[in-house]
């Protein structure tokens, strides 16, 4: 308190000059690097009061205070473009899936401008940088034996003559008879569902009935990384700074045991799936998405992996 008091009585002529970074602002030796990113807002709807405040301004506000102390600091973010609630938005609007991106991704840009947030770089997950990053992460997993084929049973229209992804299809809930409930899961009793498990489903498209047929899939193989995942969690929650929620979610996975987790979709919209056998689905949204924070800073600035590959700093 002395000191702060000490300082403010001196004024702002005492202070360090302000930290005025390179463009683009890469790490630089010697100084305290900082990655700020908030969550990617999809790019479904027009944000709201609920958004801005939930991450993008915290985040602001973090940058702003990182600058002040003369801290190098990048703040970057973006529209999360793919999946079935964007080709759903389309279906809606009449327009193409790129069409409703390029919409959106403007009308999140230029309110974020109104609100005067600090990106140092508001970019996208549909670009290019995207497409070979994922493909690169699903390459390096295929190589090293995470991955796994399985065919499962899915709900296909032979109207619209397509498998039916989770959210476009509704039915009646297994577990609380709600009769708008999704392909993935009920928004009355909060359960995850599987879409077969729907009474009386329907093609959200067309309105008609489904039938299940077998589709293949490939999985992430997450019970081979349990023998490496436990000691680090441990490190990670002795050392780390953890929400008491965050441990609790995390053991309860551990405890009943990781499950191998389906990361491929029968959808147009995502990022390809290169691999003979696959090349007709995407990623799903869920193992692309997270990818948008590396290529939106790929797109700001090709030494991406100076922030991304650089732990010494």
């Amino acid at each position: 308190i002395t000191a702060a008091a000490d300082a403010w009585a001196r004024g702002a002529v005492v202070l360090p000059k302000p930290w005025q970074p390179q463009k683009p602002v890469l790490p630089v030796e010697g100084m305290r690097n900082i990655l700020i990113t908030s969550a990617l807002p999809y790019v479904n709807n027009v944000p709201h009061l609920g958004n801005i405040i939930g991450c993008v301004l915290s985040a602001d506000t973090f940058a702003r205070y990182c600058r002040l102390r003369n801290w190098n600091t990048l703040y970057v973010c973006g529209t999360d473009e793919y999946g079935t609630a964007t080709e759903t938005k389309a279906v809606e609007e009449g327009l193409t899936p790129q069409e409703i991106c390029n919409k959106y991704n403007a009308i999140h840009a230029d309110i974020y401008r109104w609100f005067n947030i600090s990106f140092d770089y508001f970019g996208r997950t549909t670009t290019p940088y995207q497409t070979m990053i994922a493909q690169d992460i699903f390459q390096r997993l295929l190589a090293r034996g995470f991955l796994l084929e399985d065919t499962v049973e899915q709900l296909r229209c032979e109207n619209c003559q397509r498998f039916l992804a989770d959210r476009f299809v509704e039915g009646t809930c297994p577990f609380c008879s709600y009769e708008e409930a999704r392909g993935d899961q009920c928004d009355k009793c909060g359960k995850l569902i599987n879409a077969v498990e729907l009474k009386n489903p329907q093609c959200k498209l067309c309105r008609g009935v489904p039938v299940v047929k077998p589709t293949k899939h490939l999985f992430l193989d997450l019970p081979k990384l349990e023998e490496q995942l436990e000691p680090w969690l441990e490190q990670s929650w002795a050392t780390g700074n953890w929400t008491a929620n965050a441990r609790y979610i995390t053991r309860s996975w551990i405890r009943d045991g990781l499950k191998p987790r389906c990361i491929t979709r029968d959808l147009k919209w995502g990022t390809p799936v290169p691999l003979d056998g696959f090349r007709d689905k995407v990623f799903y949204v869920w193992f692309d998405a997270p990818i948008g924070y590396l290529s939106i800073t790929a797109n700001y600035t090709d030494q991406w992996e100076r922030w991304w590959k650089n732990p010494q700093q």
